[in-house]
C-alpha cells in the first residue's frame, strides 16, 4: 500500500472512530440541555464536534471543490459532495453529512487500490529502462570502460555487459556468449542464448557471460525506449465509450443540479400558493440526497479504469497496446488478415522430405549441399543446414549460378544441376512432379534425374490453435496473404483452417486487398484487422483499423505503424488480446448499465422522498466500489 493510500486509511478509520464515538454520546450531550433553553447550546456542541471528524475526512474534497470554482471546474464529483455534506450540516444532519465524506473516501480508496493494481505489470514494464551504459573506448593504446548515461552512447560504439546488468542499447555481439532474460520484454521465462553475430534489444537482462556488442543504433531510437514511449502515451488514446462517459458526465452533472434545485425550490413554492409554508428544509433535504446520488463516480472512474486495467493486463503477458481505442477495435474484429511468412510461419526454410530414384537421401542431400555451398540464398541454406556435416570444398569445382533456375557445380567428379523444373527442362532431363506444397529442389547427377528435396517454410506450433481460437471468437473471417505460389498458399490455409487466401501477391497488393476488404464494408461493419511481421508490412499496419505487429521487437517499423505489438512472436497472443478488448468492452457495458440502472431508480425514489441520505451514499459510493472491483476483473488472465 503506498503513502497516500496509507493516509487515506487512517483517515478513514479516526473518522469511523470519531463517528462511533459521537453517536454513542449524542443523546447525553442532548440530555444536558434544558427543555426551554433560548439558545440550542446542545445542537451547537454537536455542530462544532462533528466538524472535526468532517474536516479529517473530507478536507481535501472541499479543497478540490473549491480550486474548481475558482477555475471554472465547478460541474465535478468534488462539487456535489461539498454542496450536498455543507447543505446537511445546516439541515443538522450532521452523522449523515460525515457518512457522506467517509463513504466517499472508502471508495477513492478502493479506486487507488484498483489503479495502483492495474499499474503494476506496466510498472513492471516501465523498470526496463537501463541506468548505465559501460563504454568501451581507447586512450594510448589502453582500453578504458566508463559508466555513462545511455543516452549519450552514439550508434557503433562498443558497449560490454556483465552477468546480471541490463543491455542498455539495441546492437550485435561482438565478443562473448550468454544468455538473456527477455522476460520483461515478451512475457517468455526461457533465457535466450546469444552469441557472436547475434542480436541483442535493450530492455533485456545479461544473465551468465560476459558480452561485448556494437551498438546499431542511438538510445533515443533504440527498442526500449521506443516501447517506453508506447506505453506512456497508452492511455490519451481514448476509446468511444471513454469518449462518451467524458460528454456524458459534462450534460449529466449540471442537468442534476439544475433539477436538484428545482426539487428544492418548485414544490415549497407550490405548498405556499396552496397556504401550506411548510416542508421546505425536506425539500432541501431531498434535493441534497439527489445531489449525492446523481455524482456520476461510478461511470467516470470504472470505465477508464476498465482499458487502463485491460491494457496493463496485456502489456504484463507480452502484449503492448497503443490506447483504448484500439482494445474496443479489437472487440469489433470480424477480420482478421494474415500475413504469411514470419507471422503464421517462422519464416525459416527447412528440407522436410526428401523423394529420390536411385541414389539414398543422404546421397542426394549430399550432392544438393555440396552445389549449394556457394549460395547465400535462404533455400541453398536450408539445404546446407539440413546436410550437417562439413563440407570439403576441395571436392567441388565449376560452380555457377544460374538465374531463376538454380544452380550447376562439378562435385567429386560429378555434374550436379541442383534447381527448379525449368533447369531441368533446359538440360533435357524429365523432372517428376511433386505434389507436396513447398520449395521443390530437383537434383540430376551427370545428365540422370537424381530426385527431388521438398523444402517448406515451417508453420508455427500455435498458428492453428491461434485461427481455431478467433473463430471461437466470433471472428468470422480469417484470410491468408502471401507472396509464395497458389499450390503452397492453399496447403498451409488447409491446414491452418483459414477462410481464404490469396498468393503471388507483391507488397502494394496486400495494401489494395485490405482497402478492398475496408471499403466494401456497410456501415456499421466489424473492424480489419491486419497482422503483419512489421517489417514489409508497415503499410498495410497503417491502413488497416488494427494493425498487429508480430515478433516486431528492434523493428522500428512495427512499433512506429502497429496499433499492437505482440512481442514473443506467438500467434496466439492475437487470440489473447481479443479477447481482453471484448472483456474490457463486456465490462465497460455491464459497469454503465449497472450505474445508470441503479442511479435513475433512486433518484426516482429520492425525488418523491422515498429515500434518505444512507440509500444515496449507497447509489453513489457503493456503486462505485462495486463498478471498480468489476473493472479490475480486465487485469486477471484471459
Amino acid at each position: 500500500m503506498t503513502k497516500k493510500q496509507k493516509k487515506i486509511l487512517y483517515r478513514i478509520i479516526a473518522t469511523a472512530v470519531m463517528l462511533i464515538v459521537l453517536a454513542v454520546t449524542e443523546p447525553f450531550i442532548e440530555s444536558l440541555e434544558p427543555e426551554y433553553q433560548a439558545v440550542p447550546y446542545a445542537k451547537i456542541i454537536s455542530f462544532v464536534l462533528y466538524l472535526i471528524p468532517y474536516f479529517v475526512i473530507g478536507h481535501d474534497i472541499l479543497k478540490k471543490a473549491f480550486k474548481g470554482i475558482v477555475h471554472g471546474q465547478v460541474m465535478d464529483e468534488n462539487f456535489l459532495m461539498a454542496v450536498a455534506t455543507i447543505g446537511s450540516m445546516i439541515l443538522g444532519e450532521y452523522r449523515e453529512a460525515v457518512a457522506v465524506m467517509l463513504f466517499y473516501q472508502i471508495g477513492e480508496l478502493f479506486q487507488n487500490i484498483a489503479v495502483g493494481k492495474s499499474r503494476k505489470s506496466i510498472a513492471a514494464l516501465m523498470d526496463i529502462r537501463p541506468d548505465v551504459a559501460n563504454l568501451v573506448t581507447e586512450e594510448n593504446g589502453k582500453e578504458i570502460i566508463t559508466s555513462v548515461d545511455p543516452e549519450e552512447v552514439s550508434a557503433g560504439s562498443i558497449l560490454v555487459v556483465s552477468p546480471g546488468e541490463r543491455i542498455p542499447i539495441d546492437g550485435i555481439v561482438t565478443d562473448g556468449d550468454s544468455t538473456v532474460d527477455t522476460t520483461a520484454l515478451t512475457g517468455e521465462a526461457v533465457p535466450r542464448s546469444v552469441h557472436a553475430g547475434d542480436e541483442v534489444i535493450s530492455g533485456t537482462i545479461n544473465l551468465s557471460g560476459v558480452i561485448r556488442f556494437r551498438t546499431t543504433k542511438p538510445f533515443a531510437e533504440s527498442t526500449v525506449t521506443k516501447i517506453l514511449e508506447l506505453v506512456e502515451n497508452a492511455s490519451s488514446q481514448k476509446s468511444r465509450s471513454e469518449n462518451f462517459i467524458t460528454r456524458f458526465a459534462r450534460v449529466y452533472t449540471p442537468a442534476v443540479c439544475i433539477m436538484a434545485l428545482l426539487v428544492a425550490i418548485i414544490p415549497p413554492i407550490i405548498n405556499l400558493i396552496c397556504g401550506n409554508p411548510a416542508g421546505f428544509a425536506d425539500f432541501v433535504y431531498r434535493a441534497l440526497t439527489f445531489l449525492v446520488i446523481s455524482c456520476p463516480c461510478a461511470m467516470v472512474i470504472s470505465i477508464p479504469l476498465g482499458f487502463f486495467a485491460g491494457i496493463g493486463g496485456a502489456s504484463k503477458a507480452g502484449i503492448l497496446v497503443k490506447g483504448s481505442n484500439y482494445l474496443e477495435a479489437l472487440s469489433k474484429v470480424g477480420t482478421v488478415v494474415f500475413d504469411k511468412t514470419g507471422t503464421l510461419t517462422k519464416g525459416v526454410f527447412e528440407v522436410t522430405s526428401i523423394h529420390k530414384q536411385k541414389f539414398s537421401d543422404q546421397q542426394i542431400l549430399k550432392f544438393a549441399a555440396y552445389a549449394e555451398s556457394y549460395s547465400t540464398h535462404p533455400i541453398s541454406r536450408s539445404i546446407v543446414n539440413a546436410y550437417a556435416l562439413e563440407i570439403d570444398k576441395n571436392e567441388i569445382s565449376d560452380v555457377s549460378e544460374i538465374p531463376g533456375r538454380g544452380v550447376s557445380a562439378i562435385v567429386s567428379g560429378s555434374r550436379v544441376l541442383a534447381g527448379n523444373d525449368k533447369l531441368m527442362n533446359d538440360n533435357g532431363i524429365t523432372p517428376v512432379t511433386c505434389h507436396d506444397g513447398g520449395t521443390i529442389v530437383h537434383i540430376a547427377v551427370d545428365g540422370q534425374y537424381a530426385g527431388h528435396i521438398h523444402i517448406s517454410d515451417i508453420i508455427k506450433e500455435t498458428s492453428k490453435d491461434a485461427i481455431s481460437g478467433l473463430h471461437n471468437l466470433g471472428v468470422r473471417n480469417t484470410v491468408m496473404l502471401t507472396g509464395d505460389a497458389g499450390e503452397v498458399a492453399e496447403k498451409v490455409a488447409e491446414t491452418l483452417g483459414i477462410s481464404d487466401f490469396c498468393a503471388e501477391l507483391l507488397p502494394q497488393d496486400k495494401v489494395g486487398i485490405v482497402e478492398s476488404m475496408l471499403d466494401g464494408s456497410t456501415k456499421g461493419r466489424h473492424e480489419v484487422a491486419f497482422v503483419g511481421d512489421g517489417i514489409n508490412d508497415a503499410p498495410v499496419l497503417t491502413r488497416a483499423d488494427v494493425g498487429i505487429a508480430m515478433g516486431a521487437l528492434g523493428s522500428d517499423a512495427a512499433i512506429e505503424a502497429a496499433d499492437v505489438v505482440i512481442m514473443d512472436d506467438d500467434p496466439m497472443g492475437i487470440v489473447k488480446v481479443v479477447r481482453i478488448g471484448k472483456k474490457c468492452m463486456r465490462i465497460a457495458y455491464e459497469n454503465i448499465y449497472f450505474a445508470i440502472g441503479i442511479k435513475v431508480i433512486v433518484l426516482i425514489l429520492s425525488a418523491f422522498g422515498l429515500t434518505n441520505m444512507w440509500l444515496a451514499v449507497f447509489a453513489d459510493v457503493g456503486v462505485m466500489i462495486l463498478a471498480v472491483i468489476n473493472a479490475v476483473r480486465t487485469l486477471k488472465p484471459v
